[in-house]
Order: structure tokens, then C-alpha cells, then sequence
């Protein structure tokens, strides 16, 4: 039994009634095909039982590197792109303070991400920010050939080696990869770095639960024992055999494809804690990815309220009625901080003095949500106790297993990613990569008609 509650109430009633009951058989259907590896991309369902089958043992191994890493640098950038690094930045910034780069405890490194992007300013102004700095690097890629990945890579290692000599940079940088093949085992191997396996049945989408994310975690000083905790206890809230009405993912993925046929193409993830802004982007691609295919899908938004209330809000009230809401609610700050008292009230906001910052919160949360109901939008309610790392991997898992649960009633793969090669293809036409001599001809042909 899980800690995070589900309402789907004020999306359901937006249904015919009973339409989301009525997706009891298929949506049982569709786990099953999970269950027993018969459903499209059953290669990669290793996440499916990944909690409840990590030993302490292979978390002490994490640990153990982490605590070298975390003894030796003031800094630990995480080179990866998509899933390679998305699952481990939502964890990480969600558990840290918010302004950690500048009240820096002295007891964790400043995480930093790189990798994902080709920024020529962004990658020169993090390697100025890393000279005379003790840093290590955490170099995730199955392929060791992503470009963004690979391309920020050659520079963090040559600048580590640089800094720090290659003796101990051997021992600060790390790698995530493939057992066997590619770039990055070839180079892990030959240099003598400390690895971890990609395991070959799990995306980058579904990895968080690896070493792809709890490396990461765990190099920041979050409890990564606890996060898988609460993944497995999520795990077994979300079983085959758990009745329908008491599944949490079959009751969201049921709800959200009822409001699909309905025509509600944009599915909005909503928080009202800025600290879970990267955990929307790490669903955004879990779900964008997973089910955008064959011309099929739900469109994955998010925003980040209230702020975002002052932008979107507008549209999200009386745009088009083609949205709907998943809001992620914490119960529970970690923090206590109550409205101040002002004799001059010039504000006019002492009719709050006394209540807690997050009881404002919290009635801005429910007041959006009775507006938005009002002006024709599905909400879904997910509520979690607290924000630590035992719920967040209860959150982790759920999205994942009912993610696998949709993308089996849209009939599509849920683990491939198809789509993601044709920029890459062009691109690399583009910068006339060997190999790629015929796309080139063709892309400067093709380039040469359109001016």
C-alpha cells in the first residue's frame, strides 16, 4: 500500500459514466502483455521489477564510489543527455536546496549537468567555472557516441586530467555505459575508470533506478536506498493482481486514454513546488518519447504554478478545450515559514499574517483547480505526504509502470524512439561525418534548390 493518493474524480466526470471502468479488460490486457513480454519492445522491460530486485549490496557498490567522488571534489558534473541524465537532475534538484550553488555545505559537491546541449557558451563558461577546481565527471551514454554527451566528454576529461593529473582523474571519472560495446566501455576499459552497467533490457527513459540516476543521487548526498524503497513499495502497490479500482496506474493510464478518445490531446503536469520543475521535465520525456508514434499520442506539457498562472493561465482557462490537468501536490513542506504582521498593511495582506506560506499555497492550489474545472478542464490529483526521497520514488515508479500500462492501449511501442534519428541523420550530413558521404550530396542538393 502506497503513501500517494490518486484522484481521479474531477477528470472522470468529464466522461460518459462508467467510461473509465470500462477500461478494466484492456487496461488489464495491456499489464498483462507487460507481465509476460509479449507486448512491442518487450526487449526492454527490465525496469519493470527493478526495485523489489536491487540488492543492498549493489547500492553499497554505488555508495562506495560516491563517497570516493564526494571526498575528492568540490565539483561532479554529470555528462548525459535525455534519460541519461533527466530521471538523476528531477531527483537532485528536487531534494536540494534551492540555492545550493551558493550556500554550499562543504559535505556535498555542486552538481552540475552537461552534456545535454551543443552550447558553445553554456559548455565555455562551465569549463572557466571548473578551472582550479577539484572535479570529477560522471560520463552516462550506452553508446559513448551522443554527440552532445561525447563532444562534452573529451573536453571534461582533457581539462580533469589537466587540473588534476591523470592518476587521480582515473579515479574522479566515472562511467555509466553498456556492459560490453561502444565508445565509452572501450575508453572506461583502457583508461582504468570505475564503471557501471546500462543494463541492455532498460531505456534511458525508464533508467532513473540504475546506476544512471542513483549514481548521480548519491554523489549529491541523497538517500538513494530510500528512493528505491519507495519505488518497490510502488511496485507492488501497482501489481498485476492488485483489483483495478485499487491500482493506481491502471486507474490513471485508464483515465487519461478515456479523456484521449475524448479528444483531449495535451495532457499539463502541474506542481506548485518550484523544486519539482525538472521531475515535469523528466516526465515530459518519459511520456513524450514513450508515446508519441505513428502519428498517435499525448501531447506532454507542464508548468510550474503559481508562477506560470501569470502566463499560461490565461490560456489553460478559456483556450481550447483540448487539455487537461495532472497536478503533483505535496502535502507537507519541509520547511516552516509564517506571514509577517504589518502595522502600515499598505499591502493589504495582513489577513494573512499568522498563516503558514504554504497554506497560501495550498488554497491558490485549490482555488486554480476549481477554476479550471469550471472552465472545462479534466483534473487529475496526485498527492504525495512529503517531498523526500522515499516518496519521490514512489512517484518515479508509478508514472513508469503506468506510462508502459498507456502506451500499450495506444498500441505502440513504449520503448523505442524511432523519431529521434532523423535530426541526427541530418545533422550529421550536415557536418559531413564519415560515412554519411550520400546524405551529404543529397541535404547540400536539397539545401542549394530551397534558397
Amino acid at each position: 500500500m502506497s503513501n500517494m493518493k490518486l484522484d481521479i474524480t474531477k477528470a472522470a466526470c468529464f466522461l460518459e459514466a462508467g467510461a473509465v471502468k470500462a477500461f478494466e479488460p484492456k487496461v488489464k490486457a495491456a499489464q498483462k502483455a507487460l507481465e509476460e513480454g509479449t507486448c512491442p519492445g518487450n526487449d526492454f522491460l527490465g525496469w519493470l521489477h527493478l526495485p523489489s530486485s536491487i540488492t543492498p549490496a549493489f547500492l553499497d557498490e554505488i555508495l562506495a564510489t560516491a563517497d570516493l567522488m564526494r571526498q575528492k571534489c568540490e565539483v561532479v558534473v554529470v555528462a548525459g543527455i535525455g534519460g541519461s541524465y533527466l530521471g538523476a537532475r528531477a531527483v537532485i534538484e528536487a531534494l536540494s536546496n534551492s540555492f545550493a550553488w551558493l550556500v554550499q555545505d562543504k559535505k556535498n559537491p555542486i552538481i552540475l549537468f552537461a552534456g545535454n546541449n551543443i552550447g558553445e557558451d553554456y559548455l565555455s563558461e562551465m569549463t572557466t567555472y571548473l578551472k582550479g577546481k577539484k572535479f570529477g565527471v560522471i560520463n552516462i551514454s550506452k553508446s559513448g557516441t551522443t554527440t552532445e554527451t561525447a563532444l562534452t566528454f573529451r573536453l571534461l576529461k582533457k581539462q580533469c586530467e589537466a587540473q588534476m593529473g591523470k592518476d587521480v582523474a582515473r579515479q574522479v571519472i566515472v562511467a555509466v555505459t553498456d556492459a560490453k560495446r561502444g565508445a565509452a566501455r572501450t575508453c572506461a576499459d583502457k583508461e582504468g575508470y570505475k564503471s557501471f552497467v546500462i543494463p541492455d533490457n532498460v531505456g534511458g527513459r525508464f533508467s532513473v533506478l540504475t546506476p544512471v540516476g542513483l549514481l548521480p543521487i548519491a554523489c549529491a548526498g541523497f538517500d538513494i536506498k530510500q528512493l528505491v524503497a519507495g519505488a518497490a513499495e510502488m511496485e507492488a502497490a501497482c501489481g498485476q493482481n492488485v483489483p483495478f479500482e485499487q491500482n493506481p496506474a491502471a486507474q490513471y493510464a485508464a483515465v487519461r486514454n478515456g479523456l484521449y478518445k475524448a479528444g483531449k490531446k495535451i495532457e499539463i503536469v502541474v506542481n506548485y513546488q518550484p523544486k519539482l520543475h525538472f521531475f515535469s521535465e523528466w516526465w515530459k520525456q518519459l511520456y513524450g518519447e514513450s508515446e508519441g508514434k505513428d502519428k498517435k499520442g499525448i501531447f506532454p506539457a507542464s508548468v510550474d504554478f503559481t508562477t506560470d498562472l501569470h502566463s499560461m493561465g490565461q490560456w489553460i482557462q478559456d483556450g481550447e478545450r483540448t487539455i487537461f490537468e495532472t497536478v503533483i501536490s505535496i502535502e507537507k513542506p519541509n520547511s516552516t515559514l509564517e506571514f509577517p504582521n504589518d502595522e502600515e498593511n499598505l499591502d493589504g495582506l495582513n489577513f494573512l499574517a499568522g498563516k503558514r506560506v504554504d497554506e497560501v499555497n495550498k488554497m491558490a492550489e485549490l482555488g486554480t483547480r476549481l477554476a479550471h474545472i469550471d472552465g472545462g478542464v479534466p483534473n487529475i490529483r496526485i498527492a504525495i505526504p512529503e517531498l523526500n526521497a522515499f516518496y519521490l520514488g514512489q512517484l518515479i515508479y508509478f508514472f513508469e509502470i503506468a506510462c508502459g500500462i498507456s502506451g500499450n492501449l495506444l498500441e505502440v511501442n513504449p520503448f523505442n524512439q524511432p523519431g529521434v534519428e532523423a535530426y541526427k541523420k541530418n545533422m550529421f550530413a550536415l557536418l559531413e561525418k564519415p560515412g554519411y558521404e550520400a546524405e551529404t550530396k543529397a541535404i547540400k542538393e536539397r539545401l542549394a534548390k530551397e534558397q
